[in-house]
């Protein structure tokens, strides 16, 4: 659904463009009927199950953390490949996906929480590689911090920042802020409009639902309509957007500044297209901002790094998959490098 792209644009303040594979080839970038419906859920407290999806064997395990409002769909052209050499988890965060509604609001804490409680249940043994991509940025940050012994690298996918809100929105005219304020004002409704009931058809559900996905089959696409226009969903998406810039952002700020030498790698799209409602002059400090914050994250490392990958959308696993697979596998090899002995290679 479109629907998923323009709130990750709004998430990073940033113009997006749909991948241009699908539309080239007349065939969608994804239709792996795996998508369509849970892959494995697993309960995780008073009967509330979260949906998990496991291939290959090895270690360390490389935990991915789609962004905000996604789900394991996000993964579909990575993980498979990243398989090959080790084990591989995607998830759907509480109340997205195939996984049951939340029952806290969905703050990083909660949902760092909620992954650990996820993976403890579903025989998913430490150590962990996350990659997170988007708000997840800070998500796995907050994970690392909470669990330190657990976590042996991360891989941070156009994430998120604690700061880009206010330094956004400081660029530019005033009233960025009440722009953004407004946005969730406007999409807070759409909660209410799915306990009525989101009706195909309707404006509502052209709003709160979307289009179908060029980059997903006819069949992915009706999934994902079935479960975005749930309560769940849409309560689930309201709460993350919420928390986004406010309690998750004050979650992340109090994670630690540095993660001593485990790898982090950060890949960042950039130069981001100019905005309509923009100038030049701020889309470039705009530009220049997210590069700076981006090396802030790798900075929290003695080995981390940030690698700027051009001709690319904020979904880089969808545009250059194997950039993100390459990420990943060199942080999976520093992992065994230093485990020696306790991350054996498949």
């Amino acid at each position: 659904m479109n629907y998923f792209a323009r709130l990750a644009g709004l998430a990073v303040g940033a113009a997006l463009a749909l991948p241009c594979a699908a539309q080239a080839s007349g065939k969608p970038l994804i239709d792996d009927p795996v998508y369509t419906r849970p892959q494995r859920l697993v309960e995780v407290g008073h009967g509330r199950r979260m949906n998990i999806y496991c291939l290959g064997t090895g270690s360390p395990t490389v935990i991915l953390d789609a962004g905000m409002g996604d789900s394991t769909i996000s993964w579909a052209l990575v993980q498979p490949r990243l398989a090959a050499r080790t084990r591989v988890c995607s998830y759907d965060r509480a109340g997205l996906g195939f996984s049951d509604g939340a029952s806290a609001p969905s703050t990083a804490d909660n949902i760092a929480g909620d992954l650990h409680a996820l993976l403890k249940a579903a025989d998913v043994a430490p150590p962990y590689v996350l990659v997170g991509h988007s708000a997840a940025g800070m998500y796995i940050r907050v994970f690392a911090d909470r669990y330190p012994k657990e976590v042996v690298g991360m891989v941070s996918v156009e994430g998120s920042h604690e700061d880009q809100s206010v330094r956004g929105w400081a660029i530019g005219a005033p009233g960025q802020q009440a722009k953004w304020d407004a946005w969730l004002d406007e999409y807070e409704a759409c909660v209410g409009a799915a306990r009525s009931g989101l009706v195909q058809g309707t404006p509502e559900y052209a709003k709160c639902v979307g289009d179908p996905d060029p980059r997903f089959s006819p069949a992915i696409n009706a999934a994902q309509a079935r479960y975005g226009s749930s309560l769940r969903w849409q309560a689930a998406a309201a709460s993350e957007r919420r928390a986004i810039f406010h309690a998750s952002a004050e979650q992340t700020r109090k994670t630690r500044r540095h993660f001593g030498d485990i790898p982090i790698i950060v890949l960042t799209h950039s130069p981001y297209p100019k905005a309509k409602d923009e100038t030049q002059q701020e889309r470039n400090e705009r530009t220049l901002l997210w590069e700076a914050l981006h090396l802030q994250v790798a900075a929290m490392s003695t080995r981390g790094v940030n690698v700027i990958v051009p001709d690319s959308g904020h979904y880089i696993q969808y545009d250059h998959p194997q950039v993100v697979i390459d990420a990943i596998q060199q942080a999976v090899a520093i992992a065994r490098e230093d485990g020696g002995q306790h991350v054996p290679a498949r």
